[in-house]
């Protein structure tokens, strides 16, 4: 068996023609487009990078973005100050404030004084909380873009055997919330489990998030499985990989995340996703 390659840069591509399409609709009601408004602070250039490439797929969605570049400097009231403006501003729908941020500032702080309704990330306190209740929220970019790719290659998740692989707040944490409400039977596991081979193969979708280069080896996969890979490491050669053991994995998996152009592009267009949302909840 040699899995399909979920392509991720087809999917996102046909994401952003439907939100284009939407976006037409909403501006004919409400006479305007959503707007995101992004807070950059630093010089760190794959945040640069990442900002970039969101600014751009809010423009070809057709919706409106700014980003406040501010200097490393920048002390924690400041962000929150920031923050707080734009929560004010009934032209803005979406906040984001790209992380990580300087050490010196609390994060958890600055996120948490961002409006519920413009957290188009989906990390707020108040966000989070929803999710991990069942309950409708504005979901981080990376677990709704991994939705999506499921819907895409039919897999119904009702009943299966999920392993979540990482336990962080944008992508571990809320996917396995939001697998969760669709009935998925749930594990979540991390670098620090020690059996983490034997989860693997029994798992019918392996979704890895640890952030740390081929920790899931490819014989580990069970048979017809689907992976989907959302770690961004560099490997031994400097070259861009995943978590998972791609070539291995792909002998036994039945769909399978590249990386680059899997999980990545989705992740970017799922913002437009969310700014819309978030701009039509207000709205309403």
């Amino acid at each position: 068996m040699t899995a399909q390659l979920i392509d991720g840069k087809a999917i996102a591509a046909k994401v952003q023609r439907e939100v284009s399409e939407s976006v037409a609709a909403f501006q004919a009601e409400h006479g305007r487009v959503p707007a995101l408004h992004a807070i950059l602070v630093g010089d760190d250039p794959s945040s640069a990078i990442f900002v970039r490439n969101k600014e751009r797929a809010l423009a070809a969605s057709g919706m409106t973005s700014q980003v406040m570049r501010l200097p490393a400097t920048t002390s924690e009231a400041e962000l929150v100050q920031h923050v707080r403006a734009l929560n004010a501003d009934e032209n803005v729908d979406g906040i984001l404030v790209q992380l990580p941020l300087p050490a010196a500032v609390d994060a958890d702080h600055v996120i948490g004084a961002i409006d519920p309704r413009k957290d188009v990330d989906g990390i707020t306190p108040f966000n989070a909380g929803l999710l991990a209740s069942g309950r409708p929220a504005l979901i981080p970019c990376t677990p709704l873009g991994c939705l999506r790719l499921l819907h895409e290659v039919q897999f119904n998740v009702a009943g299966k055997r999920v392993l979540v692989i990482g336990r962080g707040a944008l992508v571990g944490r809320p996917i396995a919330h939001l697998l969760l409400t669709f009935n998925a039977t749930v594990t979540i596991a991390h670098s620090q489990t020690t059996d983490l081979a034997e989860l693997v193969k029994q798992a019918d979708l392996v979704v890895a998030a640890a952030g740390q280069a081929g920790l899931v080896h490819g014989e580990w996969i069970k048979p017809g499985a689907v992976v989907l890979d959302a770690g961004l490491n560099r490997n031994a050669e400097g070259k861009l990989c995943g978590d998972v053991e791609h070539e291995a994995a792909k002998e036994r998996a039945s769909f399978i995340t590249p990386v680059p152009g899997g999980i990545g592009p989705m992740t970017t267009v799922t913002l437009a996703v969310n700014t819309l949302a978030a701009a039509r909840a207000r709205l309403a």
